[in-house]
């Protein structure tokens, strides 16, 4: 991810790689679970931006699974080294269906 990354979910405030970073060491004792469905991706020289369908499971020590799913929209970027990193997410992420 770049280091101006800006992630977007809802119910949040926009938060950049220090959160995300925080948020991820919280989960790490989390087990993750995930598919990834990419349904739209355009390259437009150093940009590109992709349309993607996630479905995502999580389960916390001890804890009850809760699975989300939904699309991302994600705007990435070219590096001076020739990676592609992520430089806004929007994450639309909500619980599935059959879950209370």
């Amino acid at each position: 991810m770049a280091d101006d990354v800006i992630f977007m979910v809802p119910g949040k405030e926009p938060f950049g790689k220090e959160a995300f970073a925080a948020t991820a060491n919280e989960m790490k004792n989390v087990v993750i679970e995930g598919t990834s469905e990419i349904q739209e991706l355009k390259v437009l020289g150093e940009w590109a931006w992709m349309r993607n369908r996630l479905k995502v499971k999580m389960t916390p020590p001890n804890g009850k699974p809760v699975s989300r799913s939904g699309y991302t929209l994600t705007i990435l970027r070219k590096s001076p080294d020739g990676r592609w990193v992520i430089a806004r997410d929007a994450n639309l992420l909500a619980p599935d269906s059959h879950e209370s």
